[in-house]
């Protein structure tokens, strides 16, 4: 038996090759499936088939695009939705893979229909669960992205799915979820890559509830971005394939600065080079935060330009995974748009040593904490108004317009909090390097 884990970096999404003798299965392929049709290759065997847990609501799937390049049959779960390819999974069908079968197991909670797989060995006994968003290490599945009057129902099918199906399979047996920590699909994933139906029985503090809590405290309808919906509908089999989406072209600044004036224009370098002078409107998204950060404050219906420090290969990958396909050209720095002359806006940047000093004498300073509330609640700097980053589109009309220093932990998110700003007419912004952590720390 061979099994692989491939993640998705910044998404912390986990799909699974497995293999025995000649035959493969992939379970929740991303949308750039080249790794799985390569590792196929390296292991001279072929694809026999595709499953998915549920239809995902962060990433573009790749199952579609896998079955036409291998002929493997597509699996689905929600069967209740209208899927234009594939068919779908029933609860106890199973699947042979060499000396071992994968068995469909119906666990619904993160969605109505999600399916889970348990591998089990000739006798009968399992060995691993591939669970999706059902049980990760430490944590459950959300339960209101199907929206809120559903999100009860969802929390105590989930309870039950969790008690009688999935933790009577035995303490031994491996958990294979679909994120890892940093997902948004869970709300405190650990970050521990192997886990066990008995360690989640000892550590998973859900699954220390009685029902009633258990649905209380998960019934909750959490921030989400919306890009989620687009997603949701793309994943019934309306995305593009990953190699027919157009590759986006390098481009002087005159080219740049003209259709700058329709689209979207993302800087993916680190935060103090945008600091120093980015083209102006630009946002400050470092690539490995576009997976968390592009949903909420990019429009999928506008053309994307990038400011990327080199090979824009990483955050293209990053964005069309979200379903962002509208990414035209880039530009490497910012070099050439300053060498012509064109206009550049700067962020200002205070120490926390230098903080200090500014609040002893002046102690009413306008400071914006754009952390989550529960990191504000935990420790926030005196005087400070809480915004959290994905809320600060909604609310510009509370916050001063001179004079203002942002912060958040350690200074992306206030970096690009400060571009959102800059964006929508404010020229007087900075922020606090090194964010709250180097506040505590001084």
């Amino acid at each position: 038996m061979w099994l692989e884990r491939i993640v998705s970096e910044g998404l912390a999404h986990h799909s699974y090759f497995l293999c025995d003798g000649r035959e493969a299965i992939v379970i929740d392929p991303r949308r750039d499936v080249a790794v799985y049709l390569e590792q196929a290759r390296r292991l001279n065997v072929c694809i026999c088939a595709v499953l998915e847990t549920h239809r995902h609501e962060d990433f573009i799937l790749g199952s579609r695009e896998l079955a036409e390049r291998t002929g493997a049959p597509v699996w689905h779960a929600d069967a209740h939705l209208p899927y234009a390819y594939g068919q779908a999974a029933e609860d106890g069908q199973t699947w042979s893979l060499g000396d071992f079968r994968l068995r469909a197991l119906s666990t619904p909670g993160h969605t109505p229909g999600s399916m889970s797989y348990v591998l089990e060995l000739a006798s009968d006994q399992a060995w691993m669960v591939f669970t999706g968003d059902t049980l990760f290490a430490d944590e459950v599945g959300r339960v209101d992205f199907s929206g809120p009057e559903l999100a009860r129902s969802l929390a105590d099918q989930l309870y039950t799915s969790i008690t009688t199906r999935l933790l009577p399979l035995g303490d031994g047996v491996l958990v294979w979820p679909a994120h890892g920590a940093g997902s948004m699909c869970g709300g405190a994933i650990a970050d521990r890559l192997w886990t066990t139906i008995g360690l989640e029985r000892a550590l998973n503090p859900r699954l220390h509830l009685s029902r009633e809590e258990f649905v209380e405290n998960l019934a909750r309808v959490l921030p989400h971005p919306p890009y989620i919906r687009r997603v949701e509908a793309w994943n019934l089999g309306l995305a593009p394939f990953w190699n027919d989406v157009a590759s986006p072209r390098l481009l002087k600044p005159a080219e740049f600065a003209q259709l700058s004036e329709t689209a979207q224009v993302v800087d993916t370098r680190a935060m103090l080079a945008f600091a120093a002078a980015h083209v102006p409107g630009a946002l400050a998204i470092e690539t490995g935060r576009l997976s968390q950060m592009a949903g909420w404050f990019l429009d999928p219906e506008r053309p994307i330009l990038l400011v990327c420090p080199g090979d824009p290969t990483s955050p293209i990958t990053a964005l069309r995974r979200l379903g962002f396909d509208q990414v035209v050209g880039y530009m490497e720095g910012v070099d050439e748009w300053v060498w012509a002359g064109y206009p550049v806006q700067k962020v200002g940047l205070v120490s926390a040593a230098e903080l200090r000093q500014e609040l002893a004498s002046s102690p009413s300073m306008a400071l914006l904490d754009v952390r989550m509330p529960d990191e504000f609640a935990a420790g926030a700097i005196p005087n400070a108004l809480n915004v959290p980053l994905i809320s600060i589109p909604q609310r510009l009309a509370e916050l001063p317009r001179s004079g203002l220093t942002l912060y958040c932990g350690s200074g992306p998110r206030s970096m690009l909090a400060a571009s959102l700003l800059q964006r929508a007419g404010w020229s007087e912004v900075r922020i606090l390097l090194g964010g709250f952590a180097a506040w505590h720390n001084d």
